[in-house]
């Protein structure tokens, strides 16, 4: 079985180092998939209400057999249910889903700043942290701007923001600012799906020196950088392999090679235009 460290987020509670993205593992299959990560060693599932896959999230813990306090589950609010009320009813609604009695990480997944509610439904996740629905909270895909505004409107510090970030966008600047103010940064698509990451000759030459994949040298640069990756496989054989990456260590101007290939955003996610509802 695979060993993923933990980290504190600035709420004391606990956070894998690395994690399962389950979008699109969806029906028995998905079910079957999420079980096998559980047993190799993943403790941390992410989903959201979008993904529509929350009972197959669900359905995963209960079979799996690992005590419900050693499991992370992680869902996200969709932009039809901004507003303070409606992110409480959102929660609710996947916890009816989920079927547990609380959800460990929820996040806004988008900010939709068009529609203008992203700080009222902040507001209605503190609630919900209040009324012990959930344990942390956080947001995804928010720019710095956005998050001092919650601050400054709440008090309230998210405990963490997922963003795209990989290789071709490290996303330096934001990860400074999140570690200012303990924010832990969670990556999206830390492989750069749909691209040619894996051809860059950087990636194939520490590969060879770590003795690893040049999957498994991009995802420990993520952990090495402090962000939590959440890359996804339905394959165990892939699951353990993406999971193994803690048994050696990227010297700096390795980490720094490796952000060298930066070359921006890949899919058009700005958070200042991109919205889902």
């Amino acid at each position: 079985m695979i060993s993923i460290p933990t980290v504190n987020l600035n709420d004391d509670n606990w956070f894998p180092e690395l994690g399962l993205g389950t979008y699109d593992l969806r029906g028995e299959d998905g079910i079957e998939a999420m079980v096998a990560a559980i047993e190799a060693g993943y403790r941390l599932l992410d989903t959201a209400v979008n993904y529509e896959n929350e009972r197959e999230v669900g359905e995963a813990v209960r079979r799996s057999g690992v005590p419900r306090d050693q499991l992370l589950i992680a869902s996200k609010i969709p932009g039809r249910h901004h507003g303070r009320e409606q992110a409480v009813d959102s929660v609710k609604g996947s916890l009816d889903r989920l079927g547990l009695d609380r959800i460990d990480l929820h996040l806004i997944h988008w900010p939709n700043p068009s529609v203008g509610k992203y700080v009222d439904t902040w507001r209605g996740m503190i609630e919900a942290r209040d009324q012990g629905l959930v344990r942390s909270i956080g947001v995804s895909n928010f720019t710095e701007g956005m998050i001092i505004e919650l601050i400054e409107e709440t008090g309230v510090a998210p405990a963490v923001n997922q963003v795209e970030l990989h290789p071709y966008f490290p996303q330096a600047p934001l990860r400074a600012f999140h570690a200012q103010h303990g924010i832990r940064t969670e990556s999206w698509s830390p492989l750069a799906k749909r691209s040619e990451l894996f051809t860059e000759q950087i990636l194939q030459e520490l590969a060879a020196v770590h003795d690893a994949t040049p999957t498994q040298v991009v995802l420990r640069w993520h952990t090495q950088l402090g962000s939590t990756p959440i890359p996804k496989s339905s394959d165990p054989d892939r699951q353990r392999e993406n999971g193994d990456v803690f048994g050696f260590t990227l010297a700096d101007e390795q980490l720094d090679a490796i952000s060298a290939l930066e070359r921006g955003r890949l899919w058009g996610g700005d958070p200042l235009t991109h919205e889902e509802m």
